[in-house]
């Protein structure tokens, strides 16, 4: 078993690669927090389990560009310092900035603190990596804080209109791509540079070049068609899928159920289960009193559950949290509940009667390679 720290644990990029790295089942993670490095004892104790420690944690803003500067060269600091006081010789993985050549201080203190690091990997024996990483986007990014996208997606979801400052190139990765990258230089199976004796280092470059207006209008359009008209929109590009369900997670939870519009006549009913512009797989299940369904997240597919029959309870609940949603369906009033990638949900029937639940999910299932991973709500 590989034994993996994260520090920063707790935030945007360390919340995603613990949650995806939790699913391997050659890992064990050594749980992390901020108040350790505030406590020599408890600092100690974690070094001293790793094999690996990923060093997440960093000021980004703050009015004061010296307390940035000085908080993250002293978090460096204190974790080298635990280290040879353990005697310990861990592989250190550092997310540097591109910023590193800018004449700013939060890129100075990434530059010095990336010195810093190989200095102990070169004297102690051992390991460091700095990783330079690009401007992310994903799901649960800080609106105004991690990145233009999380603003922007934040802002429209909840009725406001963003402002373009500067239209100007962004240099996109997505979250799930960056966590599959640190995961493979942390499995050493992706090549890096050698940039000292034992350091190393991975410029990662954006693969995502959008203009700020670009991303902007495909999130108005999210709006329009699928906030505001039920629709999803096409899924086959990466990066829309990608900025699709990084919007789809900035929805207010009070958006749904979302009732559909019953068409009636002498004859019966009809009603439009769901309109896409993307392929996908329909399915439908049959369940009796008392009997709960699912209990599975996703990392990447879509999926709509619509009651039309029956009375249903849904719940969702985000992969770290204690939180449950809970969402009550009545199929005299068929309504749907679309579920946001990385939250465990389930279906249960809470009524008297047979439940007849319809489903649309973006991806045909795939045993190879199914994305679907089972936990309790």
């Amino acid at each position: 078993m590989k034994k993996i720290g994260i520090t920063g644990q707790a935030g945007f990029v360390g919340n995603h690669l613990y949650t995806t790295l939790s699913l391997d089942e050659t890992v064990e993670l050594v749980s992390f927090k901020r108040e350790y490095f505030d406590n020599p004892t408890a600092l100690g104790r974690f070094v001293s389990q790793c094999d690996t420690i990923v060093h997440l944690a960093a000021m980004n803003r703050h009015e004061d560009q010296n307390v940035i500067y000085n908080t993250n060269l002293e978090l460096v600091d204190k974790l080298i310092s635990s280290c040879i006081r353990q005697q310990v010789k861990p592989h250190i993985l550092f997310s540097s900035s591109s910023q590193e050549t800018s004449d700013n201080l939060y890129g100075k203190s990434k530059k010095e603190g990336k010195a810093k690091l190989m200095n102990w990997a070169d004297t102690s024996g051992g390991k460091f990596t700095s990783m330079t990483i690009p401007n992310v986007f994903g799901p649960f990014g800080k609106p105004n804080y991690n990145s233009v996208v999380a603003t922007f997606c934040h802002k429209i979801a909840h009725g406001e209109i963003p402002e373009i400052l500067n239209d100007s190139e962004l240099g996109l990765i997505y979250i799930n791509e960056l966590v599959q990258l640190f995961i493979n230089v942390i499995q050493n199976t992706l090549e890096t540079k050698a940039i000292g004796k034992n350091s190393y280092e991975l410029a990662i470059k954006p693969n995502h070049p959008k203009k700020v207006s670009e991303v902007l209008s495909l999130l108005n359009q999210y709006k329009s068609d699928y906030v505001e008209n039920g629709v999803f929109p096409n899924l086959e590009d990466s990066f829309e899928k990608a900025l699709f369900n990084t919007f789809r997670c900035y929805v207010p939870q009070e958006h749904y159920p979302v009732k559909y519009t019953k068409h009636t006549d002498p004859r019966g009913s009809f009603v439009e289960i769901a309109r896409t512009q993307t392929s996908g797989q329909f399915s439908f299940s049959t369940t009796v009193p008392g009997i709960t369904r699912g209990n599975h997240f996703h990392s990447r597919k879509a999926e709509r559950f619509a009651v039309i029959s029956g009375k249903a309870l849904i719940q969702l609940r985000k992969i770290g949290t204690k939180d449950i949603i809970s969402y009550y369906l009545d199929g005299k009033e068929p309504s749907y509940v679309d579920m946001p990638i990385w939250y465990t949900h389930n279906i249960k029937n809470i009524g008297d009667e047979e439940l007849i639940t319809l489903f649309w999910i973006n991806e045909p299932y795939n045993p190879i390679d199914p994305d679907t991973y089972f936990e309790n709500v």
